[in-house]
């Protein structure tokens, strides 16, 4: 919980000065390579965010990581700022948050969709359209196959789950049965 907090705090704060200098996009892509830099490889992180290691010392390393990147001086500054504050261990959770701003900020709604067997492109782009048209907002959609669902597809907005997959309907049928209801 504290760890959302955190994330949502620093996440909004960068993000309102992306939107006042234009630049969301690219502390997006910026910070998302930084997370994914410190998160891929653990002795940077060690040498970054382990107290053990004395903080003089870690705040030379993450400067130096920030010079070598050539980041925007905002992007700079912020990471500089999450070391001060003892909030470079969250990161990745604070680059996940800025994610989904800035996809608020750009209309974009990011879905995920599991058929059980491969779908062609014009099908994909197909629900894509629909969903963006049901949504309102531009959708980024993956796509996963699972053969477990024997048919059908499950789509995934959020929080929203639209199910429509023979798994489920058999499922639900079993259910109505033991029930002892009529179908």
């Amino acid at each position: 919980m504290k760890n959302l907090r955190i994330a949502r705090r620093y996440a909004k704060a960068l993000m309102l000065i992306g939107k006042e200098d234009g630049q969301a996009e690219v502390y997006r892509e910026q910070l998302g390579a930084v997370a994914g830099l410190i998160e891929g490889n653990k002795s940077l992180e060690q040498a970054l965010c382990n107290p053990l290691y004395q903080t003089e010392g870690r705040r030379k390393v993450l400067v130096a990581l920030v010079d070598k990147l050539g980041l925007a001086p905002v992007m700079k500054s912020f990471l500089i700022l999450l070391f001060d504050k003892s909030r470079l261990p969250f990161i990745g959770s604070i680059s996940q948050y800025y994610e989904k701003l800035a996809d608020e900020v750009k209309g974009v709604a990011r879905a995920t969709l599991v058929s059980a067997v491969t779908l062609s492109d014009e099908a994909v782009q197909k629900i894509r359209a629909t969903l963006s048209e049901k949504t309102g907002k531009d959708i980024v959609l993956e796509v996963h196959q699972d053969p477990s669902l024997i048919g059908g597809i499950v789509t995934r907005i959020g929080d929203l789950v639209l199910d429509g997959s023979i798994k489920t309907q058999l499922l639900n049928m079993r259910e109505t049965l033991k029930r002892g209801e009529s179908a």
